[in-house]
């Protein structure tokens, strides 16, 4: 009987789409995109460029999944959800992989994509007001399996996933710190080198924060004498380490000399702790500073400026260091007297021979120098008795034998040279602290690259065959982690603000709190939610399921009302 009063028409997952739509709107995005990337005449369908890419980056989101032809079933099963929360009629062919590919080449024109990121940027800092001082900037690879042209995208370098049988793209991105934000991505092709990337990037990033006053923080490739050349030129500050072309060995030894001579007093660098923080205070480094006049072109005009050089050694990549010292010491001691065994089929070395085979050892575990080898050879008689024709006669045998010894001097000498590195910066208001802290800040741009083409957005490997649509997705997946990126900090800044943690967001652990949940956990918190609809005595009605605590709080959090989920 109640089956014929209540029928069940149909079960829907609501999950994170609302949060994810919200976010979209706030961040402007549909908005900016239908204003840069207007539709032509023969568009079909209610829905805008900017509202079907909204949908697809709620996908991207929540599915951890960029491939096209997975997008349109998805609507599919999410079709009242979507309708609802977008306001328009949808249907799952306005995300046909026909329709996504086509956007995908309207994204990949270079012109119109830097005048989108330059609103969106604009838009983004106003919104979330967000600090704008520090930029970090750094580039990844990402694989494909699609094939090599002879002046494409796709080709073969230098792999950062560590396939160099596969061709690749090359991404360069820019962040804005703490949050690790991206403010810029940039394509190219997969041989590029990454030194020339970065003045193209910072240039992009001027034309939305100005130039001057800012500071761009990179690894050694960032070290390049024009690179700073130019940052310096325009107003604003670098810091970044000095790799071997610019700080040569001998130029290295000459800064250290008189700290080994003690002559040159070190300052000691302790971890910033937090103010109710019981221990004592962590030294990380010690190191002392020097001046350089440096001058170079840019664009065809002169420009100087004085560089703080700041020799810094780190305690704890010394120790780790020196323990590998120890290992490939022991390791190659080992393998030199190993030379000594004789087993049937080994070829029995003479003195000269097993001098060769040391040296070998010693430069394969870079221990040369630091290993004392001597060989020692012993000849004996051996009589032989007449035998038929043969007549008795005293043959001489030598025998060629090699100990090694560790030099315990010139070790203790190479490990005070561990762990040093020279940082470059022409901002002079850094301490010493603040300059180390800021490199090592620099996991918050390799964050991104591991979201990028990790499980949340699954960027590699790339299975896309035209180069302009390769280029489109990832610049839509630069959207996907703009969005990621967001909703993370924002819940983060509301606890620190509050100075209180959220529970209940690692599976199995309730009671288990944390002050800095990811964009992960936030979004699958909301896993499970659902819209039910059915049909009660000639009546179609929706049913929500209802939201929990934790479901509130974290929308208060992340300052959105209960109403996305109500209205459906």
């Amino acid at each position: 009987m109640i089956d014929k009063i209540i029928r069940l028409i149909k079960v829907e997952r609501v999950d994170d789409i609302p949060v994810l739509l919200a976010h979209l709107q706030k961040m402007h995005v549909p908005a900016l995109l239908d204003r840069f990337f207007p539709t032509h005449g023969h568009w079909k369908g209610e829905l805008s460029f900017g509202e079907v890419v909204a949908v697809w980056l709620t996908f991207v989101a929540s599915q951890g999944d960029h491939c096209l032809s997975h997008v349109q079933p998805w609507v599919e099963d999410h079709l009242d959800t979507l309708t609802a929360a977008v306001g328009k009629t949808i249907r799952p062919l306005d995300f046909s992989d026909d329709r996504l590919a086509l956007m995908l080449d309207a994204l990949s024109e270079a012109e119109t994509w830097d005048d989108f990121e330059t609103a969106l940027n604009g838009r983004v800092l106003r919104v979330y007001e967000l600090e704008r001082d520090r930029i970090r900037i750094d580039s990844t690879s990402a694989k494909t399996y699609a094939g090599v042209s002879e002046e494409g995208l796709f080709q073969f370098g230098h792999s950062k996933d560590h396939r160099p049988d596969l061709p690749q793209v090359k991404i360069s991105l820019s962040a804005l710190d703490p949050l690790g934000l991206p403010l810029t991505t940039t394509v190219v092709s997969g041989e590029c080198a990454d030194d020339p990337l970065y003045v193209p990037e910072i240039k992009r990033v001027q034309q939305t924060l100005g130039a001057g006053g800012k500071t761009y923080i990179g690894d050694c490739k960032m070290g390049a004498l024009q690179t700073r050349a130019f940052i310096a030129g325009s107003g604003d500050y670098y810091v970044c380490p000095l790799a071997g072309k610019q700080m040569p060995a001998e130029e290295l030894e000459k800064l250290l000399s008189p700290v080994f001579s003690g002559e040159q007093r070190l300052e000691k660098v302790y971890h910033p702790a937090a103010e109710d923080a019981p221990e004592e205070p962590r030294l990380i480094a010690e190191g002392y500073e020097v001046g350089v006049d440096l001058e170079a072109e840019v664009d065809g005009q002169p420009v100087q400026w004085q560089e703080r050089r700041l020799v810094v050694r780190s305690t704890a990549h010394a120790a780790r260091q020196a323990v590998s010292l120890d290992a490939r010491l022991t390791q190659a001691v080992a393998e030199i007297e190993h030379l000594n065994e004789r087993k049937q089929g080994k070829k029995i070395l003479d003195a000269e021979e097993l001098k060769a085979a040391a040296h070998q050892i010693m430069e394969r575990r870079r221990v040369a120098g630091l290993v004392r080898v001597e060989t020692q050879t012993r000849t004996t008689e051996t009589r032989k008795r007449k035998y038929g024709a043969r007549k008795a006669e005293t043959r001489l045998e030598s025998r060629s034998t090699m100990s090694a010894q560790i030099e315990t001097q010139a070790v203790k000498e190479a490990k005070q040279r561990l762990g040093w590195r020279v940082y470059a910066t022409n901002q002079g208001m850094l301490a010493l602290v603040a300059v180390i802290m800021a490199y090592r800040g620099q996991y918050l741009i390799e964050r991104c690259f591991g979201r990028f083409k990790g499980q949340a957005l699954s960027l590699t490997p790339l299975f896309l065959q035209t180069e302009s649509r390769v280029e489109g997705l990832i610049r839509l997946l630069s959207l996907a982690l703009r969005l990621l990126i967001l909703v993370e900090f924002v819940v983060r800044r509301q606890l620190e603000k509050a100075q209180s943690k959220v529970a209940g967001l690692y599976p199995g652990q309730a009671t288990r709190a944390t002050a800095s949940p990811t964009a992960e956990l936030i979004l699958r918190a909301f896993q499970g939610i659902s819209l039910t609809v059915v049909e009660i005595a000639g009546q179609v009605r929706a049913l929500l399921s209802p939201l929990s605590n934790l479901h509130q709080r974290l929308l208060e959090l992340l300052g959105l009302s209960a109403d996305i989920y109500v209205r459906l």
